[in-house]
């Protein structure tokens, strides 16, 4: 996910807006990059098993725009597996720098996909370092229309 411009106001807006927040005109297409086209929902991939892991990864610092739940903890879920296989490697090859050094890789993907998990729920990613509330916010359900956040990511469908 990146900045665009606004085809009206040249005011740099995200890639998935509708319309801009500024002037509101609608965009032509929120899913072109100069004369090239592509679409980013997620329901149009065919994600295998670790792409539910290497896709937010791929975004590891991107705190804006939304994450669907099923992303989230897909993620969440492939997580603890890759954790879980490098920490038993760690214990077998006497090697424990290494589930320390895995922590730190995944440190900032994992708030940045929280993050954006809650702009899903229209809450803003602060929520996340207030633990109960934090973790409960990430069981809510999407917010499938367009909030301040940017559209949602089943109604790009």
């Amino acid at each position: 996910m990146s900045m665009v411009l606004c085809s009206s106001c040249s005011k740099e807006i995200h890639d998935l807006a509708i319309a801009c927040p500024q002037c509101g005109a609608k965009q032509s297409n929120p899913y072109s990059v100069g004369s090239a086209s592509f679409t980013m929902n997620s329901s149009d991939k065919k994600y295998g098993f670790f792409d539910w892991f290497l896709e937010p990864m791929k975004q590891y610092a991107v705190f804006s725009g939304r994450t669907t739940r099923q992303e989230y903890w897909m993620f969440l879920l492939l997580n603890l597996i890759v954790a879980f296989a490098i920490g038993v490697i760690a214990g077998i090859t006497h090697a424990s720098w290494l589930s320390g050094f895995y922590s730190l890789v995944v440190l900032i993907p994992g708030i940045a996909i929280g993050v954006r998990r809650m702009h899903d729920t229209d809450r803003s990613g602060w929520w996340l370092i207030v633990p109960i509330a934090g973790l409960v916010f990430l069981f809510f359900a999407s917010q499938p229309e367009t909030n301040r956040f940017g559209p949602g990511r089943k109604m790009l469908a």
